[in-house]
């Protein structure tokens, strides 16, 4: 039932309060407008470290600053909207997470600073031309795997691994980069790479599926597409006992045997640092994109037990988290 007065009075009290607590911002105010391609567990952490490390420096949304976020859900269409749509608006810098939409922002402005995060790699995506000062408005934190260390994990767990399957998205240059890291790593460390593509979340079940009978275990890298329909990769490894090792420590939760993974608060926390220092003025041309090397190991014993597998006890000891939450 809707009260006419009732709706006045309680929009002239919000007002009144508003007023109270919330001085406008000043036309000169700051602003950061950040995006990500799509949401899942490990993207939001990098927004929310992003966020909190700006508000630690002082600078509070709504208070003396301006924050905005938007996701592409997904849609690469969608990222190039959203970064042109932010070119205009002209903030004081563009924070972008995953590599679509950071080649979104890179393509969208030569001006406003740019600064990407959890990007596999940069040089490859062509954000930067390399790991120094990109002498652009480009600078930012990479997401680079220890695929030396993943491989050896897959080991541990499967230690009779010959065949490693990787589902990965095609079109995206991250994971392209990182199955082509993969299958340099993988000579030294005794295994063939399987590859199984899937160009869209909807395809990833099935290239989960072909997997079966070629590959003694999964992996799968730090892949917005796959990361996003996991569950359907789950299903797949359970009924036909093939263990899935991960990049992405999030999806452990969601039914990984184990992932030894960067922690994504803390690379948002880090990104947050570069976007101070660039507000308070330094040059994003002059700061070279950075790696984290804050790695943790989560397994989950349970997930483990339905795809066939055991994980040994020096595994579980050093684990940072064990079992699913």
């Amino acid at each position: 039932m809707h009260h006419p007065f009732l709706s006045r009075s309680a929009a002239a009290l919000a007002l009144a309060l508003g007023t109270l607590t919330m001085p406008a911002l000043a036309a000169d105010a700051p602003s950061v407008a950040v995006t990500a391609i799509v949401e899942h567990p490990a993207l939001d952490a990098v927004r929310d470290g992003v966020r909190d490390e700006l508000k630690a420096a002082g600078f509070e949304d709504g208070r003396n600053f301006k924050f905005s976020y938007q996701s592409a859900q997904g849609n690469v269409g969608t990222a190039a909207q959203i970064a042109r749509k932010y070119a205009g608006d002209r903030p004081s810098a563009i924070v972008a997470i995953a590599t679509p939409s950071a080649q979104s922002a890179v393509a969208a402005t030569r001006q406003i600073p740019v600064i990407y995060s959890a990007v596999t790699d940069p040089v490859a995506a062509k954000l930067v031309k390399d790991w120094g000062p990109s002498g652009t408005n480009v600078t930012g934190v990479s997401d680079l795997s220890p695929l030396d260390k993943h491989l050896d994990l897959i080991k541990k767990i499967v230690p009779n691994a010959k065949r490693v399957g990787v589902i990965y998205s095609p079109g995206e240059a991250n994971s392209v980069a990182i199955v082509a890291a993969l299958k340099k790593a993988a000579g030294p460390a005794g295994v063939t790479i399987v590859e199984a593509a899937a160009a869209r979340t909807v395809d990833v079940p099935t290239a989960a599926q072909s997997l079966i009978g070629k590959a003694d275990a999964m992996y799968t890298p730090t892949d917005n597409n796959v990361v996003s329909a996991f569950e359907g990769i789950v299903k797949v490894a359970q009924q036909a006992k093939i263990p899935v090792i991960a990049a992405d420590t999030a999806t452990v939760e969601r039914g990984a045997v184990a992932a030894l993974g960067l922690n994504y608060y803390d690379i948002g926390r880090q990104t947050g640092k570069i976007v101070v220092r660039v507000l308070k003025g330094e040059a994003p041309g002059t700061i070279a994109s950075q790696t984290s090397n804050n790695f943790e190991l989560f397994v989950n014993p349970a997930a483990a037990k339905l795809q066939g597998v055991n994980l040994p006890d020096e595994l579980l000891k050093s684990a940072k988290v064990v079992g699913a939450k």
